[in-house]
């Protein structure tokens, strides 16, 4: 962001500096992806100039960027806009497991909108961690995903048709315990596809407090089984803390190629 007097030291303007620069950025607000910017870019590049926005955007977005678990909200609606375009971008993705439109749908089920309605910024998924490159070890998992938040956990159940993927919003970790340890939120999701994408299972969260398990033998698991990855046939899916079963049986599987992405939220 620029600035409006000498000194480039926002600190330094006035009311009537903000005031000039906040007229002459406006309608360019709307265009900012704030949901794209790391905490350090929120931190030096907006919040000295938390003038020029409206006080309920600085706060949405300031409870986003210090809540890890809070519910993203609809920016734009926060913002006074006249005519913003409502095409949904183009989505590439690195996989070997889902495509363009997996990451859409997805991308809605985090923001809670209606798979019917169109989504006006997808987000962009990061390859982290594939099985087949990095090795299916859980010291590969964890040395690659721990302490990486907003990532996306995908399956290819092997000898079967089946997608199985959970979202996290939270961080992963080895647990010091050899029981492992749970972390608490409300945002966690998991998910199967079968024979194509509209056959779809969406399973959200009940039992918060059981939400994602970080074990010390774990790939990172959701609930207590609901979504369980293990060596050879050692994983699982069985309904406890969520909603639904993303499987038709709780018998064992393994696992062919295993992803997990880092979304820019």
């Amino acid at each position: 962001m620029g600035s409006c007097s000498e000194s480039s030291d926002p600190s330094d303007y006035s009311k009537k500096d903000f005031n000039t620069l906040k007229n002459t950025l406006q309608p360019c607000i709307p265009f900012i992806r704030f949901y794209n910017f790391t905490s350090r870019e929120f931190l030096n590049k907006v919040v000295p100039y938390k003038k020029i926005l409206s006080k309920e955007l600085f706060k949405e977005l300031f409870t986003h960027f210090l809540d890890l678990d809070a519910k993203p909200s609809d920016v734009s609606k926060l913002i006074e806009i006249k005519s913003v375009p409502q095409m949904t971008e183009e989505i590439n993705i690195d996989s070997k497991i889902i495509t363009n439109k997996h990451i859409e749908l997805i991308s809605k089920w985090i923001n809670g909108i209606d798979p019917k309605n169109k989504l006006k910024t997808p987000y962009e998924f990061k390859l982290l961690y594939r099985g087949t490159r990095d090795g299916f070890t859980v010291n590969k998992f964890h040395e690659i995903c721990d302490n990486q938040s907003h990532t996306v956990s995908i399956v290819k159940v092997k000898n079967s048709n089946e997608i199985l993927g959970g979202y996290n919003p939270m961080v992963w970790r080895r647990s010091d315990s050899k029981f492992g340890s749970y972390t608490n939120t409300k945002k966690s999701f998991i998910f199967s596809f079968k024979e194509n994408i509209e056959s779809y299972i969406l399973s959200r969260v009940k039992n918060n407090e059981y939400a994602i398990y970080n074990g010390s033998r774990s790939y990172g698991a959701f609930g207590k089984g609901d979504f369980s990855l293990g060596f050879g046939y050692s994983s699982n899916c069985q309904k406890n803390s969520y909603e639904k079963a993303i499987r038709e049986t709780n018998d064992r599987f393994s696992i062919e190629e295993y992803e997990v992405f880092q979304m820019n939220i």
